[in-house]
């Protein structure tokens, strides 16, 4: 298994250091999940102990406040180029689920894609880790990112699946599902015509169980949410508190989440199981994905 793994990690590192070369204004997206965490890891790894792109995270201001403070505790310990975007205009009308004004879809559409996309365009405001302050300061820099790192699994769901390592969108940031160009034998298509926006999933061929393999065996900082704390409950899946419910587990270590997912209780269940903005899109992710979703 740890052969397995290393062969993972190190396709992983090929393809950021090769997203590096390739790609200007390059930034990589951390929702402060255990996936993106990982990929953050890696970041780390391939670059020397440094992450010389930005982190964007979208704060749809739902988030379970541990997620922030630990957001924001790693930003400073691993001195990040940590930078934030939100849909202001959205949150100062309520046009969201909780609110009551739109759906679950709707409200995903408002605080995170458009969020997203305006975000990555420089076209709203973007606050930045300021290091020296500790606190987050206007970022006064709105050139747009055009290239994106996204650590989506392709065993997540069922529109992830659909992707590539290397994946193209519009200057809208839409995505065509049906043209995607082929990837064999580790060639990957890196030139694409100007104005196109390039997702990079290094993540892809990773599962739900080498994740937590790889979080055991490097031994990487987690959110506590992951873990029983005594309730009986914990999170597999973390997004906004609305719509993300936990799952009766008493696992409390990352030892015991691995024996739940190789023959335990998750073993054949689907992480995003208790995400209800899915069961809304029909049980997947493509109608906001195709919209910018990550």
């Amino acid at each position: 298994m740890s052969d397995h793994l290393s062969k993972l990690e190190a396709q992983s590192v090929y393809i950021l250091r090769e997203a590096y070369r390739e790609f200007k204004n390059l930034c990589m997206l951390w929702s402060i999940g255990k996936d993106s965490t990982v990929l953050l890891w890696l970041a780390r790894k391939a670059f020397f102990g440094h992450v010389p792109i930005p982190l964007v995270h979208i704060d749809t201001h739902y988030k379970i406040p541990e997620m922030i403070k630990y957001r924001d505790r790693l930003a400073l310990e691993w001195n990040l180029n940590m930078v934030y975007g939100e849909n202001r205009e959205a949150l100062e009308h309520k046009l969201t689920f909780p609110d009551g004004k739109v759906d679950r879809i709707a409200c995903c559409r408002n605080l995170k894609s458009e969020a997203l996309k305006h975000t990555l365009s420089g076209g709203w405001p973007r606050y930045r880790m300021d290091h020296q302050q500790k606190k987050y300061v206007l970022d006064t820099n709105k050139e747009p990112y055009t290239g994106v790192i996204v650590g989506v699994r392709a065993d997540e769901e069922g529109s992830r699946s659909k992707e590539r390592y290397f994946s193209p969108r519009d200057i809208n940031n839409e995505w065509d599902v049906g043209d995607q160009p082929p990837e064999f034998w580790n060639q990957f298509k890196t030139d694409f015509a100007p104005g196109t926006h390039v997702r990079v999933h290094p993540l892809l061929d990773w599962t739900e169980l080498n994740i937590w393999e790889y979080i055991e065996r490097e031994n990487i900082p987690v959110v506590s949410l992951y873990f029983d704390q005594g309730k009986g409950k914990r999170y597999r899946s973390l997004g906004c508190y609305p719509c993300t419910k936990p799952v009766d587990s008493t696992a409390n270590t990352v030892k015991e989440i691995i024996a739940e997912l190789r023959r335990g209780k998750f073993a054949n269940i689907a992480e995003r199981s208790g995400r209800d903005q899915d069961k809304e899109d029909g049980g997947g992710l493509e109608t906001l994905r195709r919209d910018g979703y990550m």
